[in-house]
């Protein structure tokens, strides 16, 4: 398969990015077709395009459209995560600078189907060139009567959409911790389901709210105005993983940048699409950095689909694809992203507050050459204790990679401890 561009087919048009060259390139279309249609039969649309959530987790969105209220007896609120704080995974970032009215049109999509009455997107804040767009967008938006009161002069059709930046925090990315920073707490994560209700029953400010990323919403006017059966037919060839995917492929590759792929293509084909490996493969993370790594003989058999990329070992995510080569040091790699995940932990939780710099005192020891006999086997005790135990996934987030390359990758780690350096020859110091 080559690359499939849907959401992507305009990003080099500059046009594309106004009001004008957006609506010449079929924007509008979709919501108008949205607002003769009855709100049930918009969200059964997006029930039968199988579009799931593009953010990580892969959630069914009709379950949260479906999970919204039909009976309005408060304001509804909806928005967009559009943190993306997780590393090697940059998408997000260009659809907001490029195509900024694929996430105005679908949200006001969103906000008709389930009489949402304002909608926030929640922007990383070093993200400054993409809110700028945004910005701009929007109040085009405004000043054609796409966004406010009675939009397209449908009485009672309200809907407002707010600019909200983050403070460079990864946890907030978790949508309980952005909605707490979104209403001017701290950013830490909420006690969920079953110990308390749905976003969708009771979010932001204890009203019904909708939460999905850029991807997820900048996909909506694509299904409601070419079909969801249509939308359907792409990725048809997996178990259960509908449409286009945007891949953010960085490391050792020849063309790093995003690609935008059909569910179903080989693994290999998308790195092929970045100009393939500088030098021998090594490994690759598929879904951002806090995804299991893959070995060679796992990412050539692999195929980009929830369920079939579960199988081969790792996930989908957020769509991070970092490739390694075999100059790749893999136990500093894993030094490196537990350093990370340590630094972004909010502190709430103790096993992960106190498991991920436990972690980081281990490989450290370990790259230092002062590793000990029995580390390893400590260290992956750590992280199982850290793995669901976290009110939020970042626990997960900071065990999986280190369970994952100690697992494909043991021979690395006990030879760390067993001489005092790298397999591969590098000095163990810490850059």
């Amino acid at each position: 398969m080559a690359e499939y561009k849907l959401l992507f087919e305009h990003t080099n048009d500059p046009t594309f990015r106004t009001l004008e060259g957006y609506k010449a390139k079929g924007g509008y279309k979709g919501l108008e077709k949205a607002v003769a249609m009855e709100r049930s039969a918009i969200v059964d649309s997006i029930k039968t395009s199988g579009l799931r959530g593009r953010g990580g987790a892969g959630a069914p969105a009709a379950l949260k459209w479906g999970g919204m209220p039909k009976e309005k007896k408060t304001d509804h609120y909806l928005i967009c995560n559009a943190d993306e704080g997780e590393p090697g995974t940059f998408k997000d970032k260009q659809l907001l600078e490029t195509c900024p009215f694929e996430l105005v049109e679908g949200m006001t999509i969103a906000g008709y189907a389930v009489q949402g009455d304002a909608g926030y997107v929640y922007i990383r804040g070093e993200f400054m060139d993409a809110a700028k767009s945004l910005r701009e967008a929007i109040d085009e938006a405004y000043k054609a009567n796409l966004l406010g009161k009675n939009i397209m002069g449908i009485e009672g059709f309200n809907f407002d959409l707010y600019i909200h930046l983050g403070a460079g925090s990864y946890e907030c990315g978790e949508e309980t911790a952005l909605m707490s920073s979104l209403m001017g707490e701290r950013g830490m994560p909420r006690l969920k389901f079953p110990h308390a209700p749905f976003p969708v029953i009771k979010g932001v400010w204890d009203k019904p709210t909708l939460i999905h990323n850029v991807e997820s919403y900048s996909n909506v006017p694509y299904i409601i105005d070419r079909g969801a059966e249509w939308w359907a037919s792409l990725g048809a060839s997996t178990k259960n993983s509908r449409g286009t995917k945007i891949f953010s492929v960085s490391g050792h590759v020849n063309k790093p940048g995003n690609y935008e792929v059909e569910f179903g293509t080989p693994l290999m084909e998308l790195i092929e699409l970045a100009g393939g490996v500088r030098g021998t493969m090594k490994a690759c993370i598929p879904g951002g950095s806090s995804m299991p790594i893959l070995d060679v003989a796992k990412t050539q058999e692999a195929i980009i689909g929830y369920e079939e990329m579960m199988a081969s070992g790792s996930m989908v995510g957020s769509g991070g694809c970092m490739v390694l080569n075999d100059t790749t040091d893999i136990v500093k790699f894993c030094w490196r992203t537990a350093v990370f995940y340590m630094n972004e932990s909010c502190g709430k939780c103790t096993p992960c507050r106190e498991g991920t710099r436990w972690m980081v005192q281990i490989l450290e020891r370990i790259v230092n050459g002062q590793g000990r006999e029995g580390d390893v086997d400590l260290l992956v005790q750590v992280a199982d204790q850290i793995d669901g135990r976290s009110f939020c996934p970042l626990g997960d987030a900071a065990a999986w990679p280190v369970k994952g390359m100690v697992k494909v990758f043991r021979e690395e780690f006990d030879y760390y401890i067993a001489h005092g350096r790298s397999m591969v020859g590098r000095e163990a110091v810490l850059a």
